[in-house]
């Protein structure tokens, strides 16, 4: 981890990365994947790297994607109303309900932008991606992103593979053997962090 600490420091502190630079007109998302049993070393990752760059004058908005959809669920007043009705309906109507409450474009996306439209924001890093599964999907987060937040580099630590390949195209699998449903395979407008030099 202290490696990978370094590395994710010394690419995401970088002036090119920062403005955006060579991204030949590709959106500005990065996969920083990691395996499912590191989960706790790398929230402590995340929270020194943050810190880190908050030293070199760089401001990071820090978003748990299950830390948001909770804090809707209580502003909406539904939290304890799911939790209370959660035996009675069911595990399959407890997803279905879960699935409209946390649907990006209309509902997750509108409180990301207001989290982030501060002005010394220079970079959204997202993790909390394994904990809203299965109600909220990596593809929709990735797809409702595209358009809505293009103007500094989001970075989302996915709990799992990117797999790019020729013929195949790309393939998120999270906890590393969920691969993407053969029904949707979407090409994934996002780099894989692992790979990318400023």
């Amino acid at each position: 981890m202290p490696d990978l600490l370094e590395h994710l420091f010394a690419i995401l502190s970088h002036p090119d990365f920062l403005a955006m630079k060579g991204l030949s007109n590709e959106v500005p998302i990065f996969i920083q994947t990691y395996e499912p049993q590191d989960e706790d070393a790398m929230r402590r990752l995340v929270v020194n790297l943050a810190a880190r760059l908050r030293t070199q004058g760089i401001t990071p908005a820090v978003v748990d994607l299950f830390d948001v959809l909770l804090e809707q669920l209580v502003e909406e007043g539904r939290l304890e109303r799911i939790i209370d009705k959660e035996a009675a309906i069911g595990k399959a109507k407890l997803l279905d309900l879960l699935n409209n409450l946390s649907d990006p474009a209309t509902r997750m996306i509108p409180r990301l932008i207001q989290r982030n439209s501060a002005p010394d924001i220079r970079l959204t890093i997202l993790t909390g991606v394994g904990r809203v599964f299965p109600y909220l999907r990596t593809h929709t987060i990735l797809e409702s992103l595209q358009p809505a937040m293009m103007h500094h580099p989001i970075v989302m630590f996915f709990p799992g593979h990117y797999i790019q390949g020729v013929g195949i195209g790309s393939e998120l699998r999270l906890f590393g053997y969920l691969p993407t449903p053969p029904l949707y395979r979407p090409y994934y407008r996002a780099f894989n962090l692992e790979h990318y030099r400023p």
